[in-house]
């Protein structure tokens, strides 16, 4: 079955396309929030566990596995919803796999070799990496300065003790995912009312 278009319902289809496309795409911002509101809060945990030798009775850490559960239930919600996956939609699933298999195996160095003071940078600079390729990939400026941050963080905790590394590691959660979260989240909900 053949359909000829006029060229007013041929341009009409090409936009709705490219608007369909455009909006599988967007971010919701509830990935970055997450992250970074329990990378924040572990690294600010942990610094005022040894500020102040309290102890909370468990690893705070933990959390970031607990996290995991949203985040795969987040995913597969997100999965549901598009329509359309592109192939920007593929390298970010790699990236961000690559990181978390990354991070799992530094977490298991630390666990095994008990340097967990000494990874502090390592872990910056993994955060570092996704998180600038996120921002290329997305042309989201806010994401590549907290990119940035993260490396600039790594290069400074060579010079700092643990106490300090983590406040550092406070900052880069900020400024890589939190705050680029509460912008993305912004950006989406207005997009949503503007539906």
């Amino acid at each position: 079955m053949e359909e000829n278009f006029s060229k007013e319902e041929s341009l009409k289809l090409i936009n709705e396309m490219i608007a369909k496309a455009k909006n599988s795409h967007y971010e919701s911002g509830i990935g970055p929030l997450l992250w970074g509101s329990v990378i924040f809060v572990c690294s600010i945990v942990s610094f005022l566990q040894l500020e102040y030798n309290i102890d909370i009775g468990f690893d705070i850490w933990w959390l970031t596995f607990i996290a995991v559960l949203p985040q795969v239930y987040i995913t597969m919600k997100s999965k549901k919803k598009k329509n359309f996956k592109g192939y920007d939609d593929t390298a970010m699933n790699y990236v961000w796999m690559t990181f978390a298999i990354s991070i799992a195996l530094l977490i298991h160095y630390n666990t095994h070799a008990h340097h967990s003071g000494e990874s502090v940078p390592l872990f910056l600079i993994l955060y570092g990496i996704p998180t600038l390729i996120t921002a290329g990939i997305k042309a989201f400026k806010p994401m590549l300065l907290g990119g940035i941050v993260c490396w600039l963080a790594a290069i400074i905790t060579v010079y700092t003790d643990v106490k300090v590394d983590l406040l550092l590691m406070a900052l880069s959660a900020l400024c890589a995912w939190l705050i680029p979260g509460i912008i993305l989240r912004k950006r989406y909900l207005k997009l949503l009312q503007n539906k």
